[in-house]
Parts: structure tokens; C-alpha cells; sequence
């Protein structure tokens, strides 16, 4: 399998493509990504915990995972050795989940 040579556009030459694409200034492409930002951040803290990007690329959404107590003697599945597994706090994952629209422009 061959590596490929191509490396990700950078920030900044997204930027400059949008603004030349849209006409816009590259200040003005970035207010916008900052206000999705914004927007993203509502949504998942204190909204629903989803958002959908327009045009149907991405989804992001909020999870929440429940506290897990601490274990005593616990086997390792891979040296069989016992084990104490600490406690771990409730916390929120994100999840970006890539939708339909997006799947069928890499095919």
C-alpha cells in the first residue's frame, strides 16, 4: 500500500479558499467559523446536546457516562494478573458522527 504524498490543507489555506469561493474577506470566513463555534458550543452544553451542521455533513452530540466504582482484584485479560481498578467521576463525551451527505462524497 502506498503512502500518499497529499497533507491536509492548513488553516489558514482553508480560509483563503472559502474566502475566494464566497466572496467574502478571510476576517469574514473566520467570524463565521467562530459563530459556528458559538453555535456548536449552545447547543452541546445546555441545549438538546445535538447539533447538525447545515448542507448535512456532520453531527455532534453530547453523551453522558455514568460514574464507575472502584474494583478490587480485577483480572487482566491479557498477563492474568490481579489487579485494583480505580474510580472514575460521571463525565460528558462528544461524539462527531459523519453523515450521509459526507459519506457519499468520499466514495
Amino acid at each position: 500500500m502506498a503512502k500518499s504524498t497529499a497533507k491536509a490543507p492548513t488553516q489558514s489555506e482553508v480560509l483563503n479558499n472559502l474566502a475566494t469561493a464566497t466572496g467574502l474577506t478571510k476576517k469574514q470566513v473566520a467570524a463565521v467559523f467562530e459563530a459556528l463555534a458559538t453555535e456548536i458550543k449552545k447547543s452541546v452544553t445546555k441545549g438538546s446536546g445535538v447539533f447538525k451542521v447545515p448542507g448535512g455533513l456532520i453531527k455532534v452530540t453530547r453523551k453522558k457516562v455514568a460514574a464507575r466504582p472502584a474494583q478490587k482484584g480485577v483480572k487482566n485479560p491479557f498477563t492474568g494478573e490481579l489487579r485494583d481498578v480505580p474510580a472514575k467521576p460521571a463525565s460528558n463525551k462528544v461524539r462527531v458522527v459523519a453523515l450521509k451527505s459526507l459519506k457519499d462524497m468520499v466514495k
